[in-house]
């Protein structure tokens, strides 16, 4: 015996304990969401806060620094506020660019200034400059070819981004222990390298890649942008970024789901230690010279923060490539905006830290849920104080 149901109707419906008056309603409000349900979905978007931060920053230097937006052209290319900040913080999105991948697997590396210091030093001391004369005239020439020289010192940054991988995804070893050996080690080799001493390049060409100037824009843009397609494609075209964020939300579930999750983690160190190693050559051309010292000190907390500022978890799975660079360009930003108000550098350090404080506890869910109950135990307590009335 077939029984027909009316279309208009919902057997669901006829049962009185589940009847619904307002299902129709919430039927229509999902078929055609709202303009309120576009807000929410906006106000969720994890890009939101940083941009949101990022135009707050420049909304306060438009006020407070003087032409701050002004952009002029000489010589051929862009002057102003804005390209410096873009030209200095390139160095910082490589190197947020190759953080983010590591801390999406639930690590960290703290190894990426001392990166910087010996991908610098081995490209000044391969390329220095020595006096050399043609046709009457004196030129500078480079000790070996540059691009030799600039393939020396990305393999040097890559054996130490080989070394990290093979303690943390070989030996099993802490990721922030074993970055700190290259932390200490590294920056004491390439002091040993310059015996202590800062090493000046002459060789004009080399100083394109820091300084140089593209299409009226600083050449070192043009680098972090390739780098940043490069990777977003490889993240969204192959499988390569579901297996980084499986690794980061459980590795051993992925490891028995067959993913090579040590394979996996070693890339990620390697290509984090050859951002840093670009980052370097970057620097150092900029500079004209290889600081073993100074060179890139302090890297891994601008990094570091720059991923976090971005939406990437510290618990790892959830990593923002996009985000990463907002954030490398806030901290950019916020330096310039220091420095050019005449506040001492040191505070900018106090503020650096204030803020990674801040972002670490917005990624706490015992602090979140914390909020969550003084907020509801409020609301609660406003409640029973009307039923009082």
């Amino acid at each position: 015996m077939r029984m027909s149901i009316p279309l208009n109707s919902n057997p669901v419906n006829h049962d009185p304990m589940s009847h619904d008056p307002l299902s129709g309603a919430r039927l229509q409000n999902e078929a055609a969401p709202d303009s309120s349900t576009s807000l929410r979905l906006l106000l969720r978007h994890p890009l939101l806060r940083p941009l949101a931060a990022l135009a707050l920053l420049l909304a306060v230097d438009f006020f407070m620094i003087p032409g701050f937006f002004r952009l002029e052209w000489k010589d051929g290319h862009l002057y102003g506020s804005l390209i410096d900040i873009v030209n200095r913080a390139a160095p910082l999105i490589l190197t947020a660019l190759g953080m983010t991948l590591v801390i999406a697997t639930r690590g960290i590396d703290i190894s990426v200034g001392a990166v910087v210091a010996i991908s610098g030093t081995v490209a000044a001391l391969l390329i220095g400059g020595t006096m050399e004369m043609h046709n009457g005239v004196p030129e500078y020439a480079s000790r070996i070819p540059m691009i030799w020289a600039l393939a020396a010192a990305m393999g040097a940054a890559i054996l130490c981004g080989v070394w990290n991988g093979f303690l943390v995804a070989t030996l099993g070893l802490q990721p922030i222990i074993a970055t700190l050996i290259l932390m200490v080690g590294g920056r004491g080799l390439a002091q040993l390298l310059t015996d202590g001493q800062i090493i000046t390049v002459y060789y004009k060409p080399f100083f394109y890649v820091g300084s140089g100037y593209l299409l009226g824009l600083p050449f070192s843009l043009f680098i972090a942008i390739g780098v940043f397609i490069a990777v977003a494609l490889l993240m969204r075209k192959t499988a390569l970024g579901l297996f980084i964020q499986t690794v980061g939300i459980n590795p051993v579930a992925a490891r028995l789901a067959g993913i090579r999750t040590a394979a996996l983690i070693f890339f990620v160190y390697m290509f984090c230690s050859a951002c840093a190693g670009v980052a370097g050559l970057m620097i150092s051309s900029n500079i004209k010279s290889a600081d073993a010292n100074n060179a890139g000190l302090l890297l891994e907390l601008d990094a570091i923060l720059a991923v976090t500022l971005g939406g990437t978890s510290l618990a790892g799975g959830k990593f923002s490539l996009v985000g990463s660079v907002i954030g490398a360009l806030i901290i950019q930003a916020l330096t310039y905006t220091i420095y050019s108000m005449g506040v001492p550098p040191e505070v900018n350090m106090v503020v650096k830290s204030v803020v990674v404080f801040a972002v670490c506890l917005s990624q706490s869910p015992e602090f979140r849920g914390l909020g969550t109950e003084l907020l509801g135990g409020a609301g609660r307590s406003r409640s029973s104080n009307g039923k009082k009335k």
